[in-house]
């Protein structure tokens, strides 16, 4: 999957800030923009990694791949 990753300088933290316009929850941050790409990797790969959950007797779980 590929990501459109914006790094964006915050002088007043002097930090970088990395996220994915698309969809709020993916975001990380880094002292450098390569420690904020690797961060926001990072926090992309456990976002999308699948989890145990318990659903309810009368619900349906779909698998969609994007």
């Amino acid at each position: 999957m590929t990501l459109r990753v914006v790094l964006e300088y915050d002088e007043v933290i002097d930090s970088w800030a990395a996220y994915y316009p698309e969809m709020s929850g993916i975001n990380s941050c880094g002292a450098t923009q390569e420690e904020a790409a690797a961060n926001f990797k990072e926090a992309a790969e456990l976002f999308f990694e699948p989890s145990d959950f318990l659903v309810q007797e009368k619900s349906k779980v779909l698998q969609v791949v994007v």
